[in-house]
């Protein structure tokens, strides 16, 4: 069930006034229609499954294509990637996360998952969800390094990058009000994620404790995207309750998350605490200088 947007006065505040007070904002930030790029995602986002069929075919056939061929290193180009994936991340991350803040401090839990006020009223807020769900295209380019550089490809990463790209696409097109938590956290986590690929790039040699974290952070992610998702499904059960989110959205989201926490999960107690992860910090010196780089390609799932 979604809400009328042209009768969203409804709430009971006015909720064009529902915005965080920004010190500046960028002419393209001001210059933002949500309107438009609305109508662009309802007419194309269903290309998102010409285009998760082409990664598909590009990644594998790539690795038939590599297997008696020398790697690249690309270490370079590697830098330069993750550098700006970091770099857009953190801008992202800082001008979303005060729209989130300000709304669960003036107005609560309920208008944070069930009111889309950060597109319709926020033009900063909606302006960088819009990057957003853009990027889940060109991020699907992480995975061709993988392919070139001849390192391994977990189910982990190219499930995780194919289903984001679907559901961004899909939420954004329908306006899905708990999308502000989702994008979010994920431009925080990605602000991390990608700034420690760019310091190993550059062979820098974070510590241990650093990936952990990261991971750690992922399956933080996973648990609140299913909390709010099951929030919001248990008040739309409720009679006369009204919240912009369909329920096929919210199934699609649980079951997203779950299996993503699920497979974090799992590669979190191999890495980490298994009895095989536990005697890898006792390996010889071959072994461990092979364990940033699987590490790295397994992390790099999110």
């Amino acid at each position: 069930m979604q809400v009328d947007l042209e009768s969203i006065g409804k709430w009971n505040y006015d909720i064009s006034e529902v915005k965080p007070n920004y010190s500046y904002m960028f002419d393209f930030e001001a210059h933002f229609t949500h309107q438009k790029t609305r109508l662009w995602m309802q007419e194309n986002w269903t290309y998102v499954f010409w285009y998760s069929g082409i990664y598909m075919i590009v990644i594998f056939a790539g690795q038939q294509f590599m297997a008696n061929r020398p790697r690249f290193e690309l270490r370079g180009l590697l830098v330069l990637w993750n550098s700006m994936l970091a770099l857009f991340s953190i801008i992202g991350f800082t001008r979303t996360a005060p729209e989130l803040i300000h709304v669960l401090k003036n107005f609560g839990l309920f208008h944070s998952v069930c009111v889309p006020s950060y597109i319709l009223h926020d033009r900063v807020c909606g302006f960088w969800t819009w990057l957003f769900v853009l990027s889940k295209l060109p991020e699907l380019g992480d995975t061709i390094f993988i392919v070139l550089r001849k390192q391994p490809l977990i189910f982990l990463h190219w499930y995780h990058h194919i289903t984001v790209l679907m559901y961004s696409w899909f939420s954004y097109q329908e306006y899905t009000a708990s999308a502000r938590w989702f994008v979010v956290m994920n431009y925080c986590v990605h602000s991390l994620m990608y700034s420690y690929y760019a310091l190993r790039a550059m062979k820098f040699n974070p510590p241990r404790f650093i990936s952990m974290i990261i991971t750690g952070l992922q399956l933080t992610q996973m648990i609140i995207g299913c909390a709010i998702n099951i929030w919001a499904y248990d008040y739309l059960q409720t009679a006369g309750h009204t919240c912009n989110i369909s329920l096929t959205n919210i199934k699609f989201s649980i079951a997203m998350y779950a299996s993503y926490f699920i497979l974090f999960a799992r590669f979190f107690h191999l890495t980490y605490l298994s009895t095989n992860a536990r005697k890898g910090k006792r390996t010889t010196s071959t072994m461990a200088s092979q364990q940033p780089r699987q590490l790295d390609n397994k992390i790099k799932a999110q």
